[in-house]
């Protein structure tokens, strides 16, 4: 009769051992992720995405991470001149946001890093891939919105998809109508106009949404709200070395066209 017992609390002993192992391990994972936030926001990227790997490889389907590391993968590969480490980054970005879509498909971040990294891999792929990933990131993008109707970074993508499809060139449009129907006639740069106001309306000390905007008016020669939006731009309080860049070209366009 006593061995069950001595069996028993064995066990116990080992739950009672094993239970502030569990604890521990889940807060070192949130403070990564707390850190890796904090490096994020400082445009610190390459420490960033180190820290948010690093919870994958602990946990694998971390939630956060794959979304914050396949955003990261896209912005960083925009820096990289390089063609095939861009197109490492890139793939390897929309493998996070594929495995984040998979655990959260109606979840607004999961869409928006599905449409950005199909967004980034279009860029660096042929004539055909190119159309086909530009006209898959809609659905995605119309999802995340669907989800969450104040995700400024959504808004930004749409607008750009907007501006792109409604410029494309007589042999891409061609080829997208033939492959797509009538996707093309849905995009136009009022909608682009449109979507980079309600951005900035969800996220106003976005330097590049102003800097887009801009240059969408620049092209249709609305000289006045080109002008004004570069104010705007301009009166922004920036940090780091991209928002300083950004408002450097600001300042440079305004100085120009004022001349």
């Amino acid at each position: 009769m006593k061995q069950p017992r001595q069996v028993s609390i064995f066990l116990l002993v080992l739950w009672l051992l094993a239970a502030p192992l569990g604890v521990a391990a889940s807060e070192s994972t949130e403070q990564l992720l707390k850190k890796a936030e904090q490096l994020m926001v400082s445009y610190r990227d390459s420490e960033a995405l180190a820290m948010y790997e690093e919870v994958l490889q602990a946990v694998p389907d971390n939630y956060t991470a794959l979304c914050k590391a396949s955003f990261l993968r896209c912005r960083m590969g925009e820096r990289i001149t390089d063609e095939g480490t861009r197109i490492a980054f890139y793939s390897k970005a929309k493998e996070y946001a594929a495995r984040a879509y998979s655990l959260k498909p109606a979840d607004a971040d999961a869409n928006y890093v599905m449409a950005l990294s199909l967004g980034a891999m279009a860029m660096v792929s042929g004539p055909k891939q190119r159309l086909t990933g530009i006209n898959q990131m809609k659905s995605f993008l119309d999802a995340a919105l669907a989800s969450n109707s104040k995700h400024a970074d959504s808004w930004h993508l749409l607008a750009r998809w907007n501006y792109k499809m409604a410029n494309l060139n007589f042999a891409e449009s061609v080829a997208a109508k033939m492959m797509f129907g009538g996707v093309c006639d849905e995009a136009s740069n009022q909608k682009a106009i449109e979507a980079l106001q309600t951005a900035i309306k969800y996220n106003p000390n976005n330097i590049q949404y102003y800097f887009d905007l801009a240059m969408i008016y620049k092209d249709l020669k609305q000289n006045d709200a080109f002008t004004g939006t570069l104010e705007q731009a301009l009166a922004l309080e920036v940090t780091t070395r991209d928002e300083l860049e950004l408002s450097r070209r600001c300042r440079i366009m305004l100085q120009q066209y004022q001349k």
